[in-house]
């Protein structure tokens, strides 16, 4: 009697756990630390009106006697203001809390329209090539010599000249995920056509070619899924850069309203005060905004390195 033995094909988690980088990832205790710490804010941020003692939104819970006291443990603390309160009168703790959602979610959306524009326009110019890969890294080359800030400038004055403060504030959110993502997708751009240039000349491209296929499917079904390595790493960086040109124009008063607190915002609020003494106002969002750009770009040097032959592989 012949015995049949049936391969068994490993589930995804399976793989997963087999794949060098969990490998790594468990070897590594900044990199462990650091995505502890990431994933720490990143669920605080998301449950933060669950978590948050007060609604920074809701106008009703808040009370301008209690503005500028300082957190629980210095004198005239109060208790129920773990970190004190601003100028408002709104809890630091909460408007940290929903101040970081809104960061974040600015942060990963822009991105998300870097990754859009970058990886269409870097995939037809390598693909392509001729005519249309010069036109497009020209468009980007131009598109490099604004900076975000200039962008966010020019972008925001003409709305509010053409609709008005109020109606700006209400899709501020909005206009900051659009203006980080259109100023920064070059840096896509140019690292995906790299990547395309090196892969659109193996054989399998050849082979793809040959069966018929057409151009759309080989770039985005064959070429796009092996140069998902770079735009991984990339994508860590840029993440911590939206987030700091968001801090950055909120800062300036170009980004979020008062009454929508972004990290930025809250640190241009207490910016105000802090020689005043009321120093709390801007030191915790600083401190929060700073750790998380820091662990996101730890793990962004981690991912790097990771995908890098020579230190890993070798």
């Amino acid at each position: 009697m012949n015995q049949q033995t049936s391969s068994v094909v490993p589930t995804r988690w399976e793989r997963f756990k087999q794949s060098d980088i969990l490998y790594y990832f468990l070897r590594d205790k900044v990199a462990m630390v650091s995505f502890a710490v990431f994933m720490a804010f990143f669920v605080a941020a998301i449950l933060s009106p669950w978590l948050a003692p007060t609604d920074p939104y809701d106008l009703t819970s808040i009370d301008i006697m209690n503005s500028e006291l300082p957190p629980s443990w210095m004198a005239d603390g109060d208790p129920a203001f773990w970190l004190g309160t601003d100028d408002q009168g709104r809890d630091i703790f909460s408007t940290i809390l929903y101040g970081s959602r809104l960061s974040l979610m600015i942060g990963f959306c822009a991105v998300a329209v870097q990754l859009f524009l970058g990886i269409i326009i870097g995939l037809s110019a390598g693909y392509f090539g001729g005519r249309i890969d010069s036109f497009l890294m020209r468009f980007a080359d131009i598109q490099l010599s604004f900076s975000t800030m200039m962008v966010a400038i020019i972008v925001s004055a003409i709305f509010k000249a053409s609709f008005g403060g109020e109606f700006y504030g209400q899709y501020a959110v909005l206009m900051l995920i659009v203006i980080i993502g259109v100023a920064e997708w070059p840096q896509y751009a140019r690292t995906v056509r790299a990547s395309v240039l090196a892969e659109k000349k193996k054989e399998y491209v050849e082979a793809a070619r040959v069966m018929g296929f057409r151009s759309p499917r080989i770039m985005f079904r064959h070429i796009l899924p092996n140069c998902l390595s770079p735009i991984l790493v990339i994508s860590t960086v840029q993440i911590a850069n939206a987030i700091m040109s968001e801090a950055a124009l909120s800062f300036l008063g170009l980004g979020l309203p008062v009454d929508q607190p972004s990290l930025g915002s809250l640190i241009s609020i207490g910016f105000n005060y802090i020689f005043s003494g009321s120093w709390w106002i801007t030191a915790f969002p600083g401190i929060v905004l700073v750790t998380i750009v820091l662990v996101i770009n730890l793990l962004g040097d981690w991912l790097r390195d990771v995908f890098n032959p020579k230190l890993y592989k070798g």
